[in-house]
């Protein structure tokens, strides 16, 4: 029998009671049941009431207290607002050292997806009753289930909604393969299609002299290009969780797939040729903005997949709006800048995913679930805070009215921003706030979450034509468990130990069996049980 994913309440065993997911409420609130949710929500007299939200957010700088656009919707809606200002790079403890203290957000945004089910055990996090969330944030919801349908109920646990799922429709688009263009006309190659061109060009790269200065000091590829090459045997590995994926009518660990075997063969060969980098252990970024690949912009490695595609934009890739509203080619972004700056004449290609000897080829692709946003478990006590925190989260994340919410996001029109002509879809920020990176953050704007929308912008058109919304490897299991969360950190340590070990040839690619066999014993067996219960819960005949 024909079988297909679905998003339902179906059992999913007894150990997932904490996990049970179930759509029901996710629908428009009808009849008197959610009229009474909705008036418990928001009892009478609450609409006047001037009510203090703690509120965090993603900051890459601190928010100031008299913010300008922070006092736009503190002043629209009647509240004061506490933004928390956690830097994004140590958001997690940041934010756990003020629970600790006894602190909790109201406004609770939950940056790794499986943290959900911690912050629900420690009891920090407030359910969203049944049509609540659709009654006060009903643009939210609509995108919501528009656009990414059935998402809503991976932010469920015990069938209730602590969760609202962020959602980016532009992870879409995969992590790019990403060549030095210079080095390939050098060396008078084109970009590899294939797992045997792939290897015939890093070995150029790392014994021709590509750079053409003399000496022995460049490589094929790092860590990051490693996973293109598991890619090309069906699976990730060097990923900051343990990816999963469709196998046989079930889920898979890619790392103990026995596949990877025969990949670490060719890894475990290029690393004696001296081919991969010897410092791939420590990764391609040494510091800075993590999506940084230093190693391929100081001409050390010539193939790399780190880093999202926009952090490739090579000048003129496409064509943007300058702050006049005319047409102009865009400008080098993050990698691409970093590269040209150091070296004027550098270049880079885009190659698709190699394919391996069976006809597979993939490289990372995030998955669309980014993060979660919640309630605070205090504000739920307080009568009508929850109703106006939603209120405000569905203003500023998903106002339908074009200019107010390019207003919530950019900060005011003319001053800070504004149309570059008739259409609508563009924004041309402003000087000075043009060279400020991080003046959103400087006024208070974008306080909101990103909600799921069909990617249109001439940034997404580009990475279309690129052919990044194909071939993607994305992570199969959508949602944390109790098992996952307790052994992930130790077996994410162990796969990464056999790995490196593998191919730098400290063990043999032999033992690859018997890291499968530690993994499984270590706790790896429960989490593929658990694992296959809940993908198992996503199916109907």
């Amino acid at each position: 029998m024909k079988r297909k994913r679905r998003y339902g309440n179906r059992p999913i065993g007894l150990f997932m009671l904490t996990m049970l997911i179930v759509v029901s409420g996710c629908g428009s609130p009808t009849g008197s049941g959610a009229a009474a949710t909705s008036e418990a929500a928001e009892p009478d007299g609450a609409q006047e009431k001037r009510y203090t939200i703690s509120w965090t957010m993603h900051l890459n700088e601190d928010v100031p207290a008299d913010a300008e656009m922070i006092r736009y919707v503190e002043d629209k809606f009647n509240v004061d607002l506490d933004v928390w200002n956690l830097e994004n790079a140590n958001y997690e403890a940041l934010l756990d050292l003020r629970l600790a203290q006894g602190e909790i957000p109201d406004l609770f945004r939950i940056r790794q997806p499986q943290d959900l089910l911690k912050y629900q055990e420690q009891q920090v996090l407030a359910d969203i009753p049944a049509g609540v969330l659709e009654h006060y944030a009903p643009n939210l919801t609509r995108q919501l289930q528009t656009n990414a349908p059935g998402y809503l109920a991976f932010g469920q646990l015990d069938g209730k909604q602590y969760g609202i799922p962020v959602v980016n429709s532009t992870n879409k688009f995969r992590v790019p393969v990403v060549y030095r263009e210079d080095w390939l006309q050098a060396l008078g190659l084109s970009v590899p299609t294939t797992l045997a061109e792939f290897e015939q060009v890093i070995y150029a790269f790392a014994k021709n002299d590509p750079d053409g200065n003399g000496k022995h000091d460049t490589y094929g590829l790092s860590s990051e290009g490693m996973n293109v090459v598991f890619g090309a045997f069906g699976q990730m590995v060097f990923t900051e969780q343990l990816y999963f994926a469709e196998k046989n009518g079930g889920l898979v660990i890619g790392a103990l797939e026995p596949e990877m075997k025969e990949a670490l063969r060719y890894v475990q060969k290029w690393y004696k040729d001296g081919v991969i980098d010897p410092e791939f252990v420590t990764g391609e970024n040494k510091g800075g903005y993590k999506h940084l690949s230093h190693a391929f912009i100081n001409d050390r490695i010539g193939m790399t997949s780190m880093g999202n595609y926009y952090h490739w934009i090579q000048a003129g890739d496409y064509k943007t709006f300058n702050a006049q509203g005319e047409e102009v080619p865009a400008e080098a972004a993050f990698n691409a800048l970093e590269l040209t700056s150091k070296n004027r004449d550098a270049r880079i290609a885009f190659g698709p995913p190699i394919i391996g000897p069976t006809g597979q080829s993939g490289s990372k692709a995030y998955d669309l679930l980014m993060s979660y946003t919640a309630i605070g478990a205090n504000a739920a006590k307080e009568p009508g805070k929850l109703a106006r925190i939603l209120e405000i989260l569905d203003y500023v994340s998903a106002n339908p009215n074009p200019e107010e919410s390019m207003t919530m996001k950019y900060g005011v029109k003319d001053k800070h921003w504004t149309w570059p002509g008739a259409s609508k879809d563009d924004v041309v920020v402003l000087p000075p706030y043009d060279e400020r990176p991080n003046y959103t953050n400087q006024i208070g704007a974008n306080i909101g979450m990103m909600v799921p929308a069909a990617p249109k912008g001439r940034r997404e058109q580009w990475a279309s034509t690129l052919g990044l919304d194909r071939h993607g490897i994305y992570n199969a299991l959508k949602v944390p468990f109790p098992s996952l969360i307790k052994n992930s950190p130790e077996l994410i340590k162990l796969r990464n130990k056999a790995y490196i070990a593998i191919i730098t040839g400290d063990r043999p690619v032999e033992d690859f069996d018997a890291f499968v066999q530690s993994f499984l014993e270590a706790g790896g067996a429960q989490v593929l049980a658990d694992a296959n219960t809940w993908y198992a819960g996503q199916l109907i005949p």
